[in-house]
């Protein structure tokens, strides 16, 4: 990889900005989100000249297969990973929940902004409103992608059946409301709230109803981790407890080595200086599971935990503005939940879901 040559631009007055260059998704929900983090960046700093270069990922194209049974990791990142290592863009806007907890070498996540609600919401087919899940007629189908979602609610409402529905947000919308297959699809609260679509919001799915995976709900800004100017500019969009929950998250994930084929939730929340933790494992019928609690001190008034500017990457997220102590801490929360799952055999109902999923 070259060092990139700046790139500049003149306006009609003679002033010369530089330019920094956004990849994004092509789709309507990853513009929204994008466009909100280059109108941050451009308050921060109004010289700069922000050109948004729009992609098509394979999560994009792929649309007549499960997510879980692409087996491609990087589904949604791999193609704007690519133009940021070949410097055709600065920096790229992610849904933190699209990005591998290990990231490939020399990117690094510079930015992890203020988590909207990470909960996942039901969406209605028109004719059931004013019903919940609870109230659907039996043997309705409720329409999700996601394999934590579907072990979750099978257990939850087991007179409900559970399809694949792909596509993006206003795709998926459209299948629900134009046809008779789903009398539901569950999505991401954050994503219809981004849209502006928060009326068709029937109901948010509380934690012991359905929790969150990890990451969801929080926008990621990645960049070349060599790159300290763009990484020192984007830093100031951290969210300081978003970014130690997310931590956290992505670290109780790698180590159960957990993705998108295995159902893996989590429920964060930060309360009086303590982080809390919540993950859990399901099989795939939502059946077996195991589920557990765990926190930590994140309070950054102990002498010991004063402000450290470094560069470490955690999970693959650098936050050099956040004390470093409390990062670890996130991160061990992480790691000892992880354990504690595997300990009580989170190991086997994650491997038997990964068989089963691939045998589908």
């Amino acid at each position: 990889m070259d060092e990139a040559p700046y790139k500049y631009i003149r306006d009609g007055n003679g002033k010369v900005s530089r330019v920094i260059r956004i990849g994004t998704r092509k789709s309507q929900l990853a513009r929204i989100q994008t466009d909100s983090v280059a109108d941050k960046l451009k308050k921060l700093y109004p010289d700069i000249h922000l050109d948004i270069v729009a992609m098509s990922t394979t999560g994009d194209i792929v649309l007549d297969r499960a997510l879980s049974k692409i087996g491609e990791k990087s589904l949604f990142t791999k193609e704007l990973e690519n133009a940021l290592d070949k410097n055709e863009v600065d920096l790229v806007v992610h849904s933190l929940k699209d990005l591998p907890t290990v990231l490939p070498p020399g990117f690094t996540i510079g930015a992890v902004l203020k988590r909207e609600n990470p909960h996942d919401a039901v969406v209605l087919h028109p004719k059931n409103a004013g019903k919940t899940l609870d109230t659907l007629p039996q043997n309705s189908v409720v329409g999700t992608s996601s394999l934590r979602r579907a072990a979750q609610l099978k257990k939850r409402f087991p007179h409900l059946e559970f399809k694949d529905i792909r596509g993006n947000l206003n795709t998926r919308l459209k299948k629900l409301d134009e046809k008779d297959d789903f009398a539901a699809i569950i999505l991401a609260a954050a994503g219809l709230w981004r849209m502006g679509w928060e009326n068709r919001i029937s109901q948010i799915l509380e934690p012991e109803d359905c929790m969150y995976a990890v990451g969801q709900g929080a926008l990621a800004v990645e960049v070349r981790a060599r790159d300290a100017d763009i990484l020192e500019m984007v830093s100031v969009l951290h969210d300081h407890d978003t970014v130690l929950r997310c931590i956290a998250e992505r670290a109780f994930l790698r180590h159960l080595e957990g993705g998108c084929s295995v159902p893996v939730a989590v429920h964060t929340e930060v309360k009086d200086g303590q982080l809390y933790l919540t993950g859990a494992v399901y099989s795939l019928d939502g059946s077996d599971s195991l589920k557990d609690t765990m926190q930590t001190s994140i309070n950054a008034d102990d002498e010991s935990l004063e402000e450290v500017d470094e560069q470490v990457q955690r999970v693959g997220v650098t936050a050099h503005k956040i004390s470093g102590e409390v990062q670890n801490r996130a991160e061990r929360l992480g790691v000892d939940l992880a354990n504690l799952l595997l300990s009580k055999g989170a190991k086997e109902i994650l491997t038997v879901a990964r068989q089963l999923n691939d045998a589908r």
